[in-house]
């Protein structure tokens, strides 16, 4: 995702939340067009864990979530604590999008090779 910066996920942040008027609606914005373009599935690590991230989910606490998987085993885990792979999934940048919009730095928790 080299080449993005804030004013690209502004636009983002925009298109994602044109017409909401509170953080909730401005949540559910962003949750639906990463929903759309995140490539699904992907793996990554977790604590040194390969899961493989299945979906993303809205809580009814309003968080976002990656619904990982690891054989039999299901874990939701916030989408601002994912460790994204490198080369980031198709779409990733939504996640940042996220990020920047939550007030995260930019691309904090990449995982390099």
């Amino acid at each position: 995702m080299d080449g993005w910066d804030a004013a690209k996920f502004e636009a983002m942040i925009e298109e994602a939340t044109v017409d909401a008027y509170t953080e909730e609606q401005q949540l559910t914005g962003l949750f639906t067009l990463l929903d759309e373009h995140l490539a699904l599935p992907f793996t990554t690590a977790v604590l040194g864990v390969e899961v493989t991230v299945r979906g993303v989910d809205l809580t009814p606490d309003g968080r976002i979530v990656a619904l990982c998987s690891r054989g039999r085993v299901r874990q939701s885990i916030g989408i601002l604590d994912l460790p994204l792979p490198s080369p980031a999934p198709e779409g990733a940048e939504w996640i940042e999008a996220y990020r920047h919009w939550a007030g995260f730095p930019r691309n904090w928790l990449v995982r390099k090779g």
